[in-house]
């Protein structure tokens, strides 16, 4: 029987990014030039570096200087864009959370995205959630997914975790976690229900 039923977030819960274009501007180089290097340290921020670190690190690639002012406004345009929750996925926690599932957010994140959702109304729907870049590891390592279980009490086996990496999915499952590829909220509802 699971217990748990645990959401990633980028992507799966939330639509992709539109600020991406708005991060190029904000550092004065091109959408095509900013991209690539976006995801390229995204990493590292995921797995606990500052702020200022990533964005200086990202302006390094770019030839772009960044201060403490560029690197907040950097960060608060970043996280706003990653702030838009599917509705088909709001709908699908909700009701999960009305017919009393456990719910848990086990997401690859910055610090700064962990401590705005924290903040998030929506955020009441999880009984915990869990940010790679607060404990400075990321799936798909097998320690986070202990950290997970150990957060929740819960045997790994105990847990359904939905992902749309593979990779993470892989993780998952190597740690004992029951997992399902992302592939919507209609197809998560009819997983959770067998």
């Amino acid at each position: 029987m699971t217990n748990w039923i645990v959401f990633d977030y980028g992507e799966v819960l939330s639509v992709r990014t539109p600020a991406l274009p708005k991060l190029a501007a904000a550092m004065g180089v091109s959408h095509e030039a900013f991209e690539p290097a976006y995801w390229s340290v995204r990493e590292s921020y995921d797995r606990g570096c500052s702020d200022l670190e990533y964005w200086t690190s990202l302006g390094d690639q770019l030839g772009v200087a960044v201060n403490e002012a560029l690197s907040a406004e950097l960060t608060a345009l970043d996280v706003a864009g990653w702030g838009q929750l599917a509705p088909s996925s709001l709908e699908l926690l909700e009701s999960l959370a009305e017919a009393g599932a456990s719910l848990a957010l086990l997401s690859n994140a910055p610090a700064a995205f962990g401590a705005w959702v924290r903040e998030q109304e929506w955020a009441n729907l999880f009984r915990h959630t869990l940010f790679s870049g607060d404990v400075k590891v990321a799936k798909p390592d097998a320690e986070i997914f202990r950290l997970l279980v150990d957060k929740l009490g819960a045997e790994p086996a105990d847990c359904l975790f939905f992902d749309d990496r593979q990779i993470n999915i892989d993780g998952a499952r190597a740690a004992g976690l029951r997992a399902e590829l992302w592939d919507g909220a209609e197809a998560a509802r009819a997983a959770v229900a067998e």
